[in-house]
């Protein structure tokens, strides 16, 4: 399924994204992070040792939430599978293009040993006001 324009407009400003994963006893766990996208899925960029990434590795099932800088209703709400992640260099490499568009610099703080890693969500369902009829 490829993105709609809102959900590519949306993933590709400076709004942060509400990312929410299942954590091992059931209950929810929502973050404020950096998103992205490419055609066809949300991006997410993290450490492979952070409780969200050990999350997913469990239960790839996630809700991504991104509220415009500028609208409290421009949003939308993206809920999906993540179907394939990218370690790496290039994981290196998008947290320091994602760092330039959030704060103008590569990305300032030491990335551990074990590197980054990208979650590619595949959508299920994308909510916004549009889609509701406002």
């Amino acid at each position: 399924m490829n993105l709609d324009d809102d959900v590519r407009r949306l993933a590709t400003s400076t709004a942060l994204a509400t990312v929410v994963t299942q954590m091992p006893d059931g209950s929810f766990q929502a973050l404020p992070l950096w998103v992205d996208c490419d055609e066809s899925h949300i991006l997410i960029n993290t450490e492979p040792q952070r409780q969200r990434a050990k999350n997913l590795e469990r239960n790839p099932a996630m809700t991504v939430l991104i509220v415009s800088k500028e609208s409290d209703w421009d949003w939308v709400e993206v809920r999906g599978v993540v179907t394939e992640s990218v370690s790496g260099q290039a994981a290196r490499d998008h947290i320091d293009a994602l760092s330039r568009r959030y704060l103008g610099v590569d990305y300032p703080n030491q990335v551990g040993p074990q590197g980054r890693i990208i979650y590619k969500l595949s959508p299920t369902k994308v909510n916004s006001p549009r889609r509701m009829g406002r």
